[in-house]
């Protein structure tokens, strides 16, 4: 594309946005996330040394968890205060509803009774957790300014994890889902860790239908870039090359 085309782009764009997004609501979206998402670091973060100094492998396991999860959370909050204004947003309460069952029903697993699990489970569930919780830490980064709890356009990021699948953020909370509800495992809650799992599909459907409107070269990359599970074709497509515009739009935004 054209340096005069791309020029042309950013500011139908920006009509877009003016068109499209009240301002004073963003903030206050802002507001909310920050406060609920900095507000629960801060729990997680004076609920730390309850759990010092462990006597086991699960006791470090576990210790290592609230961590991770407490460093994901403020990071989420930061991350909301700095993220760039939307250009376009999902109109229509579904796509509202859906984002914010997503972002928090998980949290009801949380207030389930605890599984009876040997050693050896019991490492296993909270390792799932950890490394699902890390790995969010890592594409959050890589999300940066672009992340977003509603289907909203800002950016494309096409590079690290957004290489592999269109939506790492989703496949690594998914991860952290599945050691939750080992830890809690009954029928409840394999029931509710189903919902979830279809209401973030559903997420992923909405926020995709967004991009593809708010930005063309969209399309080209989803081409050739896995939905949410990797693949090897998905891999060798990228890496022979697969050339997109420097700025693009990110799949989680």
């Amino acid at each position: 594309m054209t340096d005069a085309k791309l020029d042309q782009a950013v500011i139908a764009r920006k009509e877009i946005a003016g068109r499209g997004v009240n301002s004073w609501l963003d903030w206050t979206a802002r507001a909310i996330v920050v406060i609920v998402y900095g507000g629960s670091a801060l729990i997680g973060a004076a609920s730390v040394p309850q759990l010092l100094p462990p006597d086991n492998l699960h006791g470090w396991l576990a210790v290592a968890a609230r961590i991770a999860n407490t460093l994901f959370l403020g990071l989420v909050a930061l991350t909301t205060i700095a993220r760039l204004a939307p250009i376009m947003k999902s109109q229509g309460i579904e796509t509202r509803i859906s984002a914010l069952l997503g972002t928090f029903l998980s949290i009801v697993l949380a207030f389930l009774p605890k599984a009876e699990l040997g050693p050896i489970w019991l490492a296993v569930s909270t390792t799932l957790i950890l490394v699902g919780t890390s790995l969010s830490i890592v594409v959050l980064r890589w999300l940066g300014r672009s992340f977003s709890i509603q289907a909203e356009a800002r950016r494309l990021v096409t590079k690290g994890p957004y290489r592999i699948v269109r939506h790492p953020l989703y496949l690594c909370e998914g991860i952290a889902l599945v050691g939750m509800t080992l830890q809690v495992l009954s029928p409840l809650a394999v029931l509710l860790a189903i919902v979830i799992v279809m209401i973030q599909c559903r997420r992923m459907i909405n926020e995709e239908r967004i991009l593809r409107r708010a930005f063309p070269e969209y399309a080209a990359y989803a081409a050739t870039t896995p939905f949410l599970i990797p693949t090897g074709a998905g891999r060798l497509a990228n890496q022979a090359g697969a050339k997109l515009p420097a700025k693009a739009v990110d799949p989680h935004a």
